[in-house]
């Protein structure tokens, strides 16, 4: 019955006093495909992800993980589905091959069938030389990837990972990026994703959603989603917001679309390039001359700000002040 995909239809949650946390929303993640889902905070992203590994219950649409009910079925998708957590719950105190075969057993695995498929995972991240080490003494990177192991030890079709690397350094980053890649290129593993930078959807992602106020506001792939802002961008920065929206007026009509961003003007425009000259003109006979002025292709930083108005990773420092 499993197909290893992920299908959402017009998905809805409600919770007391009205508050529409999502509002009906619809997707596809194909088998053996990475998803990147995104979204502000309170956008409805974290109450999705609930839904789909059966920690919430929604108020009306169809969820199905590996072609089983996320409702009537919660079982069998807790079977075939693997799950990290953003906040990792390992106990410090435990080596990772203790902890790894005690999960295994916890999954009705004999000890002798847990402790095989412990050394089997510690052998996949990476982790074979750290077993006799407490895990309270490991580094992040190294956490997330033993995080990834715990969530493995059931053998699950699709594994769900919430915003697995936040708050690590860019080369432990890097490190379980390449462990999601492996995962799903030697496995086939169906995979989605919830992050905080937009750099990580733009690797591993082969489609990603853009969820904002319980909605859909953006979904297909990263290079689609890109080019549908236009080839490129001119980017003037000035020294004042007010002095960047005098600028906006002044351009009118110069480009495809503006895009005010604090003190930064994006100019997306064909042929950007070209068009240097006239836009500097422009602005100097008006006295608005830029303190900065980059061509660039179009990012999903750029999407997401068009699309939610505001940037993915600042609402992600004010998730990590609170």
């Amino acid at each position: 019955m499993s197909n290893h995909g992920i299908s959402v239809e017009n998905l809805t949650k409600q919770y007391k006093g009205g508050v529409m946390a999502v509002d009906g929303v619809s997707f596809q993640v194909g088998e053996g495909k990475i998803f990147g889902f995104l979204g502000p905070n309170g956008a409805g992203k974290s109450t999705t992800i609930k839904i789909l590994t059966t920690l919430a219950l929604p108020t009306g649409g169809s969820v199905k993980v590996g072609g089983y009910d996320v409702v009537t079925q919660a079982d069998q998708v807790r079977r075939i589905a693997g799950v990290a957590l953003q906040e990792i719950g390992i106990d410090p105190i435990m080596k990772s091959m203790e902890l790894l075969t005690l999960q295994g057993q916890l999954f009705g695995s004999s000890r002798q069938q847990a402790e095989a498929r412990a050394h089997e995972l510690l052998g996949l991240v990476r982790l074979t030389d750290a077993t006799n080490r407490r895990v309270g003494t490991y580094s992040g990177g190294m956490r997330r990837r033993l995080d990834l192991a715990m969530a493995l030890v059931h053998e699950p079709e699709i594994l769900f990972l919430d915003e697995p690397t936040t708050g690590l350094d860019p080369a432990s980053r890097r490190d379980v990026w390449d462990e999601v890649r492996r995962l799903n290129r030697q496995l086939g593993m169906t995979i989605f994703l919830t992050t905080q930078y937009l750099e990580e959807a733009d690797e591993l992602a082969e489609n990603i959603a853009i969820i904002d106020k319980g909605k859909i506001a953006a979904q297909g792939s990263p290079a689609r989603l890109k080019a549908a802002l236009g080839n490129e961008s001119i980017n003037l920065a000035f020294n004042t917001h007010e002095t960047a929206q005098l600028a906006v007026g002044q351009l009118e009509g110069m480009g495809d679309r503006s895009q005010l961003d604090r003190d930064m003007v994006r100019l997306y425009l064909s042929h950007a390039a070209q068009a240097i000259p006239s836009v500097v003109s422009r602005l100097q006979q008006a006295n608005l001359n830029p303190i900065s002025l980059t061509l660039t292709q179009p990012t999903l930083d750029d999407v997401f700000l068009q699309v939610t108005g505001q940037r993915l990773q600042e609402n992600a420092a004010e998730k990590i002040k609170v």
